[in-house]
């Protein structure tokens, strides 16, 4: 066991100065994840600056009708709270579809959000990987990919991101709030936290060193909107992603004025569909509207030897989704077929 020091923060401020005097430090929230890399040696951080004792374990109430979700809050407690049931379903969905119950009640929020890669490869220190020793190579690519990406992937990686909550967070036009002792708080949009791998997949995230997930901010919904998550995996629980999909529909006058549109378990990161939305726009969601919408953003897709199944997976998921939301969304349900 490789020997590291422990700080336990009890204010934000602690916990950047912490990080900032203590080379080689990591932070912990729940350690569902950090811990299991540290027991197989792809994490060895020299210090580990727990931050469950801060006070970001709150749900406020925002005057926008919004909701602001403090980091530290479970993935249980985000789960089952009234007010994510109701006004985001999609989300709930998302995170009782992730793990076990005993994670989710220690998994938190900011952990969700920060998760690494469940790889094999990534995960076993004697195979070859980039995003674990960046120039290293990529075993997965000559290896068993059934698992891995068919988007946005390039020659240095081809792994996917495990969360489902991060999925529901991208369709729903969350933002992440980041703070760091230096500059301050920022904000950054769901969508765009997560990076692809390009050349540099060791980059998970755009998160700057230091800094801290203290929330998430998720806006209000229009009225009428309805929301779904829907995930295939290779057994009925505890299982990640082969493909999900997270799905916001409004419609007006049977025609679509707002479509939110999440691909989990296909890529580095979720994947918004603007393509399939910008179809879906202004349309009447027709079984082959929805088709089409949903064939031009997959056209993208570059499958490899063992993984070209994701593609179609992935395809009938997204158009049973929708096609789902149109018959229950108010302002009235579209009509299957072909466009009138």
């Amino acid at each position: 066991m490789e020997p590291f020091a422990y700080v336990r923060a009890t204010s934000i401020q602690e916990a950047t100065e912490a990080y900032a005097s203590h080379p080689g430090a990591r932070y912990i929230g729940g350690g569902t994840n950090l811990v299991d890399l540290m027991k197989h040696g792809v994490e060895t951080p020299a210090t580990l600056i727990d931050l469950t004792r801060l006070p970001l374990h709150d749900f406020q109430e925002l005057p926008t009708g919004g909701l602001r979700v403090g980091a530290c809050v479970s993935n249980t407690d985000l789960a089952v709270h009234p007010l994510v049931r109701t006004r985001y379903p999609v989300l709930s969905q998302a995170l009782l579809a992730g793990a076990s119950g005993q994670l989710r009640n220690v998994a938190t929020v900011g952990g969700n959000l920060l998760q690494r890669t469940r790889c094999p490869y990534f995960q076993d220190v004697s195979k070859p990987c980039n995003k674990r020793e960046p120039g290293a190579g990529c075993a997965a690519r000559d290896g068993l990919h059934r698992d891995h990406a068919v988007l946005g992937h390039s020659a240095h990686c081809i792994a996917t991101h495990p969360s489902d909550m991060a999925v529901a967070l991208a369709a729903l036009d969350a933002e992440i709030e980041l703070h760091d002792g230096e500059h301050g708080t920022r904000r950054v949009a769901a969508a765009d936290f997560h990076r692809l791998p390009g050349d540099h997949p060791d980059q998970d995230t755009v998160i700057r060193p230091g800094e801290i997930v203290t929330a998430v901010l998720l806006p209000p919904l229009a009225p009428g909107a309805v929301s779904l998550y829907r995930k295939a995996r290779d057994r009925a629980s505890y299982a990640f992603a082969l493909a999900s999909v997270a799905a916001v529909l409004r419609l007006d006058d049977r025609r679509v004025r707002h479509v939110a549109l999440a691909f989990g378990g296909l890529a580095h990161r979720p994947w918004r569909a603007a393509t399939a939305e910008e179809h879906l726009t202004g349309a009447v969601p027709t079984d082959d509207a929805v088709r089409e919408a949903v064939d031009a953003e997959l056209a993208a897709a570059q499958p490899l030897r063992d993984n070209a199944f994701k593609v179609d997976l992935a395809r009938n998921l997204a158009r049973d989704v929708l096609a789902t939301l149109a018959r229950s969304a108010p302002g009235g349900a579209a009509p299957t077929g072909r466009r009138p």
